[in-house]
């Protein structure tokens, strides 16, 4: 799993039509860039791919008044929204331990409607206990991870870290169950990429308003 498609596509798909520098600077905001592979290269890449297979729709525009190339503004298609979707409800559901494919999930988890979020995390918790389970038919947590010698320590790293996950799962479960945050169909959502022009405090390079993506 990779969550740089998932956020390319959020990001894109906020703003309706962005460029790639747009896209990046949305990304370095949401600190995508400290705990996944949402690097400048990377980023600029996705949005190529996807354009060429058919999840983003490219539109050339002029230069910017900085002069520079003409940009590339992306758009979100049909398809790239079906894919967005998909991979949302994917990654909020699949027990992966990599952190950045829950966290890329929990960022655009509003997209969908409150009930499928609850289920979706529902089932990410019955994931988390079915591993668990199936761990712990080769490896006691009771006795100890020195059952397995120093080897015993990768076990009883996942084994708490299946506990812990499973318990923050059940908590953010009560949190949007209790009415916290605005889902799809509810109103007006919370908005989390910046608007043209506007300064990121956590961008990692100089400003570059000739950017040709």
């Amino acid at each position: 799993m990779s969550a740089i498609r998932l956020l390319v596509l959020g990001a894109v798909r906020q703003h309706g039509r962005a460029h790639g520098y747009q896209v990046r600077n949305d990304l370095e905001y949401w600190g995508a860039h400290e705990w996944s592979n949402a690097k400048p290269g990377s980023i600029y890449h996705a949005l190529k791919q996807m354009a060429k297979q058919g999840l983003l729709h490219e539109h050339e525009i002029a230069p910017s008044t900085a002069g520079g190339p003409p940009r590339t503004e992306y758009e979100v298609t049909e398809a790239g929204t079906e894919e967005y979707l998909s991979l949302v409800r994917q990654y909020l559901t699949a027990y992966d331990q990599r952190p950045d494919v829950l966290t890329a999930a929990l960022g655009t988890m509003v997209d969908l409607g409150r009930e499928e979020v609850l289920g979706l995390l529902e089932e990410r918790v019955r994931s988390i206990e079915a591993w668990r389970t199936s761990v712990t038919e080769y490896y006691t947590p009771e006795e100890g991870p020195g059952q397995l010698g120093h080897i015993g320590e990768i076990m009883n790293f996942w084994v708490h870290s299946a506990d812990t996950g499973a318990e923050w799962t059940r908590g953010l479960i009560e949190r949007i169950r209790g009415g916290a945050y605005t889902f799809a169909g509810e109103g007006e959502p919370f908005v989390g990429v910046l608007a043209e022009g506007e300064e990121n405090p956590f961008a990692t390079g100089a400003r570059q308003p000739g950017d040709g993506c």
